[in-house]
């Protein structure tokens, strides 16, 4: 990983290389407690349709940060759960909190209100 990553909104089409980086995650057993990386559909309907980034380097995707809602009820609309992933070897670099500004920033532009994460304590 040579040049600062540039962020950008996530597509469709960025799905398989998120799709490895949540897997390396779920391999490292201290960032989620999903024991598989879902088909896109479920992932998709899961997630904010705002507020979705990857983080890409040299031309490859090397992390994604994205929101999902912690409630259907209604006073919870401005609620938002982070989702932020790293790619194994872009780890320790900067990235993760790149794209967590990031996301903060996007949002604040989408009328969220709280952010909310949870995050295993041995995951450093």
């Amino acid at each position: 990983m040579g040049e600062d990553p540039t962020i950008r909104p996530m597509t469709p089409g960025d799905w398989e290389a998120v799709a490895r980086i949540y897997a390396e995650g779920i391999e490292t057993g201290v960032a989620t407690f999903e024991a598989t990386v879902p088909p896109w559909e479920e992932w998709d309907s899961s997630h904010m349709p705002t507020c979705r980034l990857v983080a890409e380097s040299d031309g490859r995707i090397v992390g994604w940060a994205a929101l999902s809602g912690v409630s259907d009820r209604c006073v919870y609309g401005g609620v938002g759960e982070i989702s932020v992933y790293v790619s194994e070897a872009a780890r320790g670099r900067g990235v993760g909190s790149r794209i967590l500004q990031a996301l903060v920033e996007s949002s604040e532009d989408s009328a969220i209100w709280t952010l909310q994460a949870g995050v295993f304590s041995e995951n450093v």
